[in-house]
């Protein structure tokens, strides 16, 4: 498109099948690339006025809307409203028109390793009922 900006271009891969809208800016590292998944239109596509922040990669056959800002380092790998902002790996959306379409709560998080420790204690629990109840069965056949 029209008014695109490339800013420092070292390492900024484009594919074939990419459209870029107009006032765009790409910096660093950046790639607008497939899943190598896809035949024919394999390769993202740009709206209007959109930002994608040093060393993003953009991978697949959707559209980035309008105005929309991907940070630095997401990897994005489906469609970005217009409007909004995508960050992280893979990417999601934490702003739309603005509003934050999801807060961060770092209080909260999920932990894999406790949840896996508390299925395993569940585990320990329902085996050892079990095995006290053939204890209790075993010693009543031996009476």
């Amino acid at each position: 498109g029209k008014g695109l900006f490339i800013d420092h271009g070292m390492g900024v891969v484009i594919g074939e099948t990419t459209i870029i809208g107009d006032n765009c800016t790409i910096y660093q590292n950046v790639t607008l690339g497939g899943t190598g998944k896809e035949t024919g239109k394999r390769h993202p596509t740009l709206g209007n006025n959109v930002l994608v922040g040093s060393g993003a990669k953009v991978l697949g056959p959707f559209k980035v809307g309008d105005n929309a800002r991907i940070a630095a380092g997401a990897v994005v790998l489906s469609e970005v409203p217009p409007n909004a902002t995508a960050v992280g790996v893979p990417a999601r959306v934490v702003k739309v028109n603005g509003v934050r379409s999801e807060t961060l709560d770092q209080i909260h998080v999920s932990d894999p390793v406790a949840l896996a420790l508390c299925n395993l204690e569940h585990k320990i629990f329902e085996l050892q009922k079990q095995l006290d109840e053939l204890k209790k069965e075993n010693v009543k056949s031996e009476e």
